[in-house]
């Protein structure tokens, strides 16, 4: 084998996975068809628990020094509620992030450079090796016109949601459901924001600050528009946000549009199979889920440390290594289905009854408790942690 694991996708999920890896003093090849740095479409936020494994990787400070603005103070707005705070956060970190992806995957992909894994940008896999037993060995690519051919013990999927790896290696999709949104989003100078959130039957529209003093702003609509949408598809964005975020729109005549307008109708639900022998996928290749809770890139991070924990030390033993695959992807779906129900759950953007508008209330009326629902929009905490004897109390109060 000329490699220990060949990772085929340099993002948020394919270079911390090479990274840690060859931390672990493993050879591996990273390899990508774009070229470092280059942007995505992308909702950009970072939320705390993908910040504390950027703490723990020794790359938060790296972050910090490119300029991108901490995101210390959140807002959320439903009919009468008004929700402002800040999670409780993991392991200290309590600010989010949302990096432009042109610097956070550059980053990201130095750093797997750094820790000894070799890149390949503008690189195309164009199948899979497979051994007499039919265990996939390698792959097989292109690399600047030049064709090769490369072997490792693991090949691992970590190029978006639609992987040629998941592809060429047959992988099933465990869970399919149908589009629910569609989302646009536009970058402004001058205009102040923290990280804003609006919800209205239908309509959800996001803002938060990035590199550059700019402002990302985003808007969601049902799936079933995006053909009407599409066809004007800046007007909509505008009207969206008059109509659901009149305040934030008041603070965009101040401010200049700076970069096109950006969309996708394209927000895929799903879980793929996560291995199969000699192959596992991370991130998006694996599964992917509406955009609208901005979870892919913590998720994505969580699931690196997850595969280089489960699999360091055991890629000489294909045995020893499909039993460590076999634990990595039954701790991704339990770890990720949680999260995955609340994102459909918030993408179907249906009006909130009256038991929810009750809880928000509640919540509104006590700090505490407004910093474990930012928790657990983040996903750093299950929802479940709200129901405490303070929220029982207030909602009794509500009734009375």
């Amino acid at each position: 084998m000329g490699f220990d694991a060949i990772v085929v996708g340099a993002r948020c999920a394919g270079s911390p996975t090479a990274m840690l890896l060859a931390r672990a003093g493993h050879r591996v090849l990273l390899l990508d068809r774009g070229e470092f740095p280059s942007d995505t479409i992308s909702t950009h936020v970072i939320h705390q628990p993908g910040v504390a494994a950027l703490a723990r990787w020794g790359l938060l400070e790296q972050l910090r020094a490119t300029g991108c603005p901490p995101l210390r103070h959140a807002r959320y707005q439903v009919g009468d509620v008004r929700l402002a705070g800040c999670g409780r956060g993991v392991a200290g970190q309590r600010a989010g992030y949302a990096p432009r992806r042109f610097v956070l995957d550059d980053l990201l992909a130095r750093a797997a450079v750094a820790a000894g894994a070799e890149l390949r940008e503008k690189c195309r896999v164009t199948g899979l090796v497979r051994d007499e037993d039919g265990r996939v060995v390698g792959v097989r690519g292109e690399h600047r016109g030049v064709e090769f051919t490369e072997r490792a013990a693991l090949v691992v999927g970590a190029d978006g949601m639609r992987s040629s790896v998941a592809a060429h290696a047959g992988a099933a999709f465990t869970t399919w459901d149908e589009r629910l949104s569609c989302a646009y989003y536009s970058y402004w100078t001058g205009v102040p924001a923290d990280l804003e959130i609006y919800e209205e039957p239908g309509s959800w529209v996001a803002a938060t600050p990035t590199h550059g003093h700019a402002t990302l702003v985003l808007t969601y609509f049902p799936q079933s528009r995006f053909r009407a949408v599409r066809a004007d598809a800046r007007r909509a964005h505008l009207q969206r946000v008059r109509d659901t975020a009149p305040e934030l729109f008041e603070r965009l005549q101040g401010g200049e549009q700076v970069e096109r307008l950006r969309g996708s109708g394209d927000q895929q639900n799903f879980f793929r199979e996560a291995t199969g022998p000699g192959w596992v996928l991370v991130g998006d290749a694996g599964h992917h889920k509406d955009s609208i809770t901005a979870r892919g890139i913590s998720d994505a991070f969580g699931q690196a440390e997850s595969l280089a924990r489960h699999i360091s030390g055991e890629l000489d033993s294909p045995s020893r290594l499909d039993a460590a695959l076999g634990g990595f992807a039954a701790e991704r779906d339990g770890a990720l289905r949680p999260g995955y129900e609340a994102t459909l759950s918030v993408a179907r953007m249906v009006p909130p009854n009256e038991h929810r508008m009750a809880l928000l209330r509640a919540i509104q009326r006590d700090e505490e408790l407004t910093s474990i629902y930012f928790d657990a929009f983040a996903g750093a905490t299950d929802i479940t942690a709200l129901y405490t004897p303070r929220l029982r109390e207030l909602l009794a109060e509500g009734l009375g």
